[in-house]
């Protein structure tokens, strides 16, 4: 035991002659500091990373957002920039499967920016739109709440009928000239787990409507009105009336969880009943002088 020990303390006294317990003392130091290092340099490159892929991150993205959310009949085609600040060609369609198809002239350009509820957009299309449309996305869990702010002009903007002949029959078999109107002071739309709710109105107004089924230089006016309520299982409201025109149009129906439900008729004024006569078979279900509109 005594010489145990003697030697112990012979060689610490040795260790500490030499300066070896220091040197690997520093060493040691010199290997956690540089282990946290690299392990700094990696949270900065992974950081960097993910940085660069939320600031650069395709308008692509962005577009398969907007179509899966349509179920694939308001399409952003050519999708070109970022998610941030880009612009694609407008498409009406069908549906998935469909090949009903149609698209605006010229493209539609957005900048999104952050705001401390979400986010805001703000659209341009030369062809269409009043100015910049803005509108505020707030999202949550398993909802996303979109808000078009009120407008400064009277109408948000102003397509071509022919347009909607992309969702497929029977507006690809009317084949319909004339202006649609989108006017409204504001509302709120939200998709709440699939399903879409409105709070708020907005009126879709058609202009001077015409069909190559007809002989009749035009059809009419129109307006379809769509009034929401605040509950969340509560309907959206929808009415159809005629402005002016031989082919005359009124009906009513809800749009809620369970879908659109619509129904209405169309009558031709009185002397135009052979002039309209084709078209008020194709309108609907034929009953007489009038034709049953029915959806849902």
């Amino acid at each position: 035991m005594i010489r145990r020990k003697r030697n112990r303390q012979l060689w610490s006294s040795t260790v500490a002659a030499s300066g070896w317990s220091e040197s690997t003392l520093a060493e040691q130091a010199w290997e956690g500091e540089r282990g946290a290092a690299v392990r700094w340099a990696f949270a900065g490159a992974l950081a960097g990373a993910i940085a660069g892929l939320v600031l650069f991150a395709p308008a692509a993205w962005l577009a398969q957002y907007v179509a899966s959310a349509s179920s694939q009949r308001f399409i952003l085609a050519d999708a070109q920039g970022t998610i941030w600040s880009g612009s694609a060609v407008p498409v009406l369609a069908g549906g998935a499967g469909s090949r009903d198809a149609s698209t605006l002239p010229g493209r539609l350009e957005w900048t999104l920016s952050p705001r401390w509820y979400g986010f805001e957009l703000a659209a341009r299309e030369a062809c269409c739109l009043n100015g910049a449309m803005r509108v505020q996305i707030r999202p949550g869990l398993g909802r996303v709440k979109a808000t078009l702010l009120a407008p400064a002009a009277s109408a948000v903007g102003q397509w071509p009928s022919a347009w909607l002949s992309g969702y497929g029959t029977p507006l690809n078999t009317l084949q319909l000239g004339g202006t649609l109107r989108l006017v409204s002071p504001g509302f709120t739309i939200e998709q709440v787990e699939g399903r879409w709710l409105l709070n708020g109105r907005l009126d879709l107004e058609l202009e001077g409507v015409s069909s190559r089924l007809t002989t009749l230089e035009t059809l009419g006016s129109y307006r379809v009105t769509l009034t929401g309520g605040s509950g969340a299982n509560s309907a959206t409201l929808l009415s159809l009336s005629t402005q002016d025109g031989p082919l005359q149009l009124t009906g009513s129906g809800t749009w809620g969880p369970g879908g659109v439900k619509f129904r209405g008729e169309a009558r031709s004024a009185t002397g135009d009943e052979a002039a309209l006569s084709n078209l008020l078979n194709i309108i609907g279900r034929r009953d007489g002088a009038r034709s049953i509109i029915s959806i849902g």
